[in-house]
């Protein structure tokens, strides 16, 4: 069933931007590639409505561009280099205003997926009501499944960077997103609360794990399945301090016969681990979802701020080096290491060598046809599962279990050893140190000191930037929630609230 997806997604056409003005991004949204009367008619228009969606992702403000690196950027992770190309700065000073480029980048792609979303689930009755090939019909059901999920996919990612921490406590009372589950007719112009917008996106969620069988899961899918339901609504939960089911739902992944960790100590080639193989080839074994590219349709190149080669082909000149305080965590025999960085000089005048960031160093198949530092996007990894169990367990006080969890992850990522364990007065820090080993630049560290109620100190670093490089940021700051873009404030009858960011 599900290859007839993958195939739509290797042979789909760009699909034509969209134009933002002050018009918000609620306004329009996928009907820039069809006309509204005249789509969703058939049932390859359902298929094509679909692949518009999967296209959407693809954009280079979301799992290729701004969505994975800001975050991490903008925190403790990086530190931008002497004599940089200014790419990013703004966030790495924490100087970020609502009119910033990247940040209504962000809002305006993410509500583009919910849009294309709400288009597919407006028709799709009616069109499911006037087929008669039951094939179609099954086949619809689960595009239709796919969609809720990448609706709550979309949703949940606007509530990590543009809303507060989750805290049941004060849910009810905080902002949370606005919220349009229609493409026809008025859109909503305020925001709903928190609890409402989480409540929202675990529906749709939900309803994904209904309508998705998980016969159909399998590592390195391009499209959404009953596994990356499971998977966005492990991350969820977790973000909303629901323990229980955090850990049923990771749980339900972790015990997946269709999933498996890579490891650093088996070889795929006879130079690269299943671990290195994860990163140069963008394929394994622990991949619930991935964005699948090809020479002729990918995303943006994640890899450029951290080397630059392309610049002259000879050196390399990276925007933002890896923090030492985050090398330092690596231990002896961890395959993360030499898989995530290498020691390269640069090509600045100052002659900076460093364990320059190489996890997106760019797909080899990708590379060959002279495509660089692009790598196909992992949001959903088995990995992330196993530190989401992890964490739920030691919040239930069930050590133990977190042990045997971060000891898996660990030695899976060793060449030998890689034994943890945590109790109840170290727990906060291990979990903290193995997230940052392992999710290095893929876009947590902000939303995770956010929800811990952290904040940082940057110490100055060899070569780097001065201004910026001894940055406080204290627990609690605004700019850990990133302001609502202007143009939505200011839209013509929009009540949008802002945030206490804005500025």
């Amino acid at each position: 069933m599900m290859k007839n997806i993958y195939d739509i997604l290797l042979k789909a056409a760009a699909v034509a931007a969209l134009v933002f003005g002050l018009n918000s991004c609620l306004e329009k949204l996928p009907g820039d590639y069809i006309l509204e009367e005249e789509g969703m008619q058939t049932f390859a228009d359902a298929e094509q409505t679909l692949t518009g969606i999967y296209t959407a992702y693809m954009s280079s403000a979301l799992y290729s561009g701004y969505l994975t690196l800001l975050p991490d950027i903008q925190a403790d992770l990086v530190y931008a280099v002497q004599g940089n190309s200014n790419t990013f700065g703004t966030h790495w000073l924490w100087d970020i205003r609502s009119t910033n480029a990247e940040i209504e980048s962000v809002y305006a792609a993410l509500y583009r997926v919910i849009g294309r979303c709400n288009f597919y689930l407006d028709k799709v009755d009616a069109l499911r009501s006037s087929l008669t090939d039951d094939a179609e019909i099954q086949y619809l059901d689960y595009y239709t499944g796919e969609v809720y999920c990448a609706r709550g996919l979309a949703y949940s990612e606007l509530l990590r960077c543009f809303c507060k921490a989750y805290d049941p406590a004060t849910a009810e009372n905080e902002l949370g997103l606005v919220l349009a589950d229609s493409y026809f007719g008025e859109k909503p112009q305020t925001r709903a609360s928190l609890k409402a917008s989480y409540d929202f996106v675990l529906d749709d969620l939900k309803k994904a794990e209904e309508m998705l069988d998980d016969e159909n899961d399998y590592f390195d899918a391009p499209y959404f399945t009953n596994a990356a339901a499971h998977a966005i609504h492990a991350r969820v939960a977790l973000y909303m301090q629901d323990w229980d089911e955090a850990v049923k739902h990771s749980t339900k992944l972790i015990g997946s016969d269709a999933f498996a960790l890579a490891t650093a100590k088996a070889y795929v080639t006879s130079t690269q681990t299943f671990l290195d193989y994860l990163w140069t080839n963008d394929t394994s074994y622990e991949n619930i979802w991935r964005i699948g590219y090809t020479e002729t349709s990918y995303g943006g190149a994640q890899g450029s701020v951290f080397l630059n080669f392309s610049n002259d082909f000879t050196y390399y000149y990276p925007d933002y080096v890896p923090a030492q305080w985050a090398l330092d965590l690596y231990t002896s025999g961890d395959g993360r290491y030499n898989a995530y960085f290498a020691n390269l000089q640069t090509g600045y005048a100052h002659g900076l060598t460093w364990p320059l960031l190489v996890k997106y160093y760019g797909n080899e198949s990708l590379m060959a046809n002279l495509i660089y530092h692009v790598n196909m996007p992992k949001p959903l990894r088995l990995a992330e599962q196993y530190l989401i169990r992890a964490e739920a367990y030691c919040n239930m006080g069930n050590y133990a279990g977190a042990s045997a969890d971060l000891t898996a992850l660990s030695e899976s990522r060793h060449v030998a050893g890689g034994s943890l364990s945590v109790n109840a007065s170290n727990w906060e820090q291990t979990i903290s140190d193995e997230r940052v080993k392992e999710l290095f630049m893929e876009g947590f560290r902000l939303h995770d000191l956010k929800r811990w109620g952290k904040g940082f100190q940057r110490t100055p670093q060899a070569q780097t930037q001065i201004e910026g490089g001894s940055l406080k940021i204290e627990a609690g700051n605004p700019l850990f929630v990133w302001p609502i873009p202007n143009q939505e404030i200011v839209a013509p009858g929009s009540q949008i609230q802002p945030n206490e960011s804005n500025r």
